[in-house]
């Protein structure tokens, strides 16, 4: 008795090329797509604008502004605070564009690394 697999499966090496192709054309798209997303530019603030931030979208901090009335010499703690919060809101604002970004590629497909 010959095995069989389930339909859609198989079919010969055509329709295994076949997918041997798509995939290769996924992976040139994601490698891409994270080539440019590591260089678009995110700015976030934090303090009604006080402080401003600029990150590139492979992690690397590019601008921090700083207005002057938020140098309080009384309260760094404040302007520490403020720095982390523009710093970590551009992070992930990086980070959820390149995941709705890449999920547009990948059509929701759950890739190791991504």
């Amino acid at each position: 008795m010959k095995a069989r697999l389930p339909k859609g499966f198989g079919g010969g090496p055509q329709d295994m090329n076949a997918m041997i192709r798509q995939a290769q054309k996924m992976q040139e798209k994601m490698t891409q797509k994270q080539e440019e997303l590591a260089e678009r530019e995110y700015t976030a603030t934090s303090g009604g604008g006080v402080v401003s931030v600029t990150v590139k979208g492979g992690k690397e901090l590019t601008d921090v502004v700083i207005q002057p009335e938020a140098v309080d010499p009384d309260d760094v703690e404040m302007l520490q605070d403020l720095i982390l919060a523009a710093v970590n809101e551009a992070l992930r604002t990086a980070d959820e564009t390149a995941a709705r970004e890449m999920e547009q590629i990948t059509g929701g497909i759950n890739l190791p690394g991504m």
